[in-house]
């Protein structure tokens, strides 16, 4: 047998591979490795069955290729010998006479041309001896060289059970060394990957499809070349080898419901369960006939695209041909010669079983996947895994990855989507509160230019206005427009202080005072009518007292304790809530009152703007309160409705400013 460290007889294209765990899940080795999401096989527990190669649809898996060696080998000098699996017929369906097939393989350059199907009449007699023997003892079949490496590997215990003797490949290239001679070259064409390591008297393997390549380089085609024969010993029964029960047919052994003694089980889940029985002693009274694939015909060394029953037909057909016209008294007589030839072997115990968790180790592993208890436990095989449990083991093993899970990540899918709302909402609210800041610091600046300019004079206007009212006479008819002169003036003067307020030129005096302080403060500013109701919400304050400016916040809460109010003409009720931490204090002021239009939202805090009639408001009172609060480094929020239909309707401004405690 080959070393199968020595190269990689598989490996994975990377740049193909695309995370879908189907190799994962049809290794019955599970000797597929996830590595950061890709999927690499493990040399020393692969058994060369090559499913990994036929099922991944994006050709990410790929056997080692021999055409090369081949070629190189038919160049040089020397006689080389092929022995072709009794699969062809199913490969090369396109020529109906077999003999085109050896006429194309002699063109190649092959100087002998052989059938495997005649070692197999030999394996079969061997078999046939060994089950005619009343022993008592059960074999399993070793002609598979994939389900020879799986015992070996997987169930070294059974290896005393397989039967010691060489594949029909191994049987002919020893009749062809007794026919031909120890120096001849001899090179294995057929179906079967693992047929690539399993015996190191073969120079070389080549697949089918590696052969069509061949044939297609040298451009000979069926139809442009000769027919030729099989050399001898040509194969008789053995022909039918690579179907399901081609072994039982090929030995004329009965096998139905009441005198079979085999169990015949083929394909990856097929064959280990019937291994697992047969190891637990369940079935220790039958043989077992095993192939790893669905029949020889459905190797992965064999093009794509071929239907299972199709070439099983095709086989038959060119066995029941060969019978019925092959010459009987020949191959007997090549049987007879080559009847005591040695055909038998020994296996070796390779073990590469990996120490069973612990159930701590295995529910640690499950939890770390989201799965607490049967609930969780969908066991879908999205990772390749048949259960959520085999998924942990292979986890704890360094077989697996967490991430293979595909529920646990649309779990995390989902939350991260969610917490990006979460982080697009935060966004989009600093987003409007810069663009705020940024509409708020080019009108304060604006505001207070103009302020400057207006100030002087008119602070000429009213004091002139007042010298000419004292001057005039009480009865003079001047008085009054003067009077209304003064009034208006003073108006103004009213409306610049508010925009010198607005645009915050004066600075914050921070000094210690009391929270509670500041609210009661505020409300003995304003008038609260007698259908308001006024409720303070004081928690219990572990910080009572601040670093604030008293003036500046006072005229912030005023100003919104005003709004409140104002917006109750019927009465209701003006809810304010002290909250503190430590770190920052929060004033929560909310009304019953009318609420706010969705519209007037996003303007609400911009100068001159005002929902208040005309001559009510000058539309400075918010943004005045939005400049102390910015001084503060605080920030001013507010909820609204204005809809009765969507409850009850109101306002609710919330104001947090950071904190110097002493």
């Amino acid at each position: 047998m080959y070393n199968s460290n020595e190269y990689k007889l598989l490996i994975t294209l990377k740049d193909r591979c695309r995370v879908c765990y189907t190799c994962v899940r049809e290794c019955p080795a599970k000797a597929i490795k996830i590595i950061n999401g890709q999927a690499e096989v493990i040399i020393e527990r692969c058994i060369g069955c090559g499913n990994c190669t036929r099922v991944c649809s994006q050709g990410a898996k790929v056997y080692a290729l021999s055409g090369m060696q081949v070629a190189g080998m038919l160049e040089s000098p020397g006689r080389v010998a092929a022995i072709v699996a009794p699969s062809f017929p199913a490969e090369f369906t396109e020529m109906s006479d077999h003999r085109l097939f050896a006429g194309m393989m002699k063109k190649l350059g092959f100087d002998h041309v052989f059938e495997v199907g005649f070692g197999a009449d030999l394996v079969a007699r061997e078999y046939q001896k060994i089950l005619e023997v009343k022993d008592g003892r059960k074999y399993i079949s070793s002609d598979c060289p994939a389900i020879v490496n799986y015992i070996r590997q997987y169930h070294p215990d059974l290896v005393s059970s397989l039967a010691g003797i060489v594949s029909p490949m191994v049987a002919m290239s020893r009749v062809v060394r007794k026919k031909l001679g120890n120096d001849v070259k001899i090179v294995f064409a057929g179906q079967c990957v693992a047929k690539k390591e399993e015996s190191a008297e073969i120079d070389q393997v080549i697949t089918f499809a590696e052969l069509r390549n061949m044939f297609k380089e040298k451009n000979i085609d069926w139809r442009n070349s000769t027919p030729g024969e099989f050399d001898e010993p040509r194969a008789g029964k053995g022909a039918v080898f690579p179907i399901s029960r081609g072994l039982l047919q090929t030995v004329d052994l009965k096998d139905n419901a009441f005198e079979g003694r085999i169990i015949v089980a083929e394909g990856r889940a097929d064959f280990q369960e019937a291994i697992k029985e047969f190891e637990a002693g369940l079935i220790s009274d039958q043989h077992l006939e095993l192939l790893c694939c669905e029949g020889c015909i459905m190797g992965p060394g064999m093009s794509e695209g071929g239907k299972h029953y199709v070439r099983r037909s095709l086989v038959s057909n060119y066995v029941r041909e060969k019978i019925r016209n092959y010459n009987r008294q020949e191959w007997e007589k090549n049987i007879e010669e080559y009847d005591s030839l040695d055909l038998s072997c020994e296996f070796q115990v390779d073990d590469q079983r990996l120490p069973t968790p612990s159930v701590e180790q295995i529910r640690k592993e499950l939890e770390k996947m989201g799965k607490f208890d049967a609930r969780d436990f969908l066991n879908c095989g999205a990772c390749g895994y048949e259960t959520c449990e085999d998924h942990a083991i292979a986890i704890i093993e360094g077989l697996a990855e967490v991430e293979m899970c595909l529920p646990m990540t649309i779990d995390k899918l989902h939350n991260s989507v969610n917490d990006l709302a979460v982080t697009n909402e935060k966004l989009v609210s600093v987003q409007q509160a810069l663009k705020q800041s940024e509409k708020m610091a080019s009108m304060g600046q604006l505001s207070a230019g103009i302020a400057h300019e207006l100030n002087n004079p008119l602070g000429v206007v009213i004091m002139y206005s007042n010298l000419l009212l004292d001057e005039l006479p009480r009865n003079a008819e001047a008085r009054s427009d003067l009077k209304l002169i003064v009034e208006q003036a003073n108006r103004c003067k009213k409306i610049v202080g508010g925009l010198l307020n607005f645009a915050r030129k004066n600075q914050v005096n921070p000094a210690e005072v009391r929270l509670e302080s500041l609210v009661r403060q505020a409300l003995d500013a304003i008038i609260i009518p007698g259908n308001v109701e006024v409720e303070i919400d004081r928690e219990e304050l572990i910080h009572e007292k601040a670093e604030l400016d008293a003036e500046q916040i006072i005229q912030a809460l005023t100003n919104l304790f005003k709004n409140a109010v104002e917006a109750m003409p019927e009465g209701g009720r003006l809810k304010i809530e002290i909250r503190c931490d430590g770190k920052k204090a929060e004033f929560h002021i909310s009304d019953t009152g009318t609420g706010i239009n969705e519209s007037d939202k996003e303007k609400i805090f911009e100068p001159f703007y005002t929902t208040k009639g005309i001559g009510k408001g000058t539309g400075l009172g918010l943004a005045t309160t939005y400049g102390i609060v910015k001084m503060h480094n605080g920030q001013i929020d507010l909820t609204t409705n204005d809809n009765p239909a969507s409850g009850e309707t109101g306002t609710k401004f919330i104001v947090t400013l950071p904190l110097n405690n002493t």
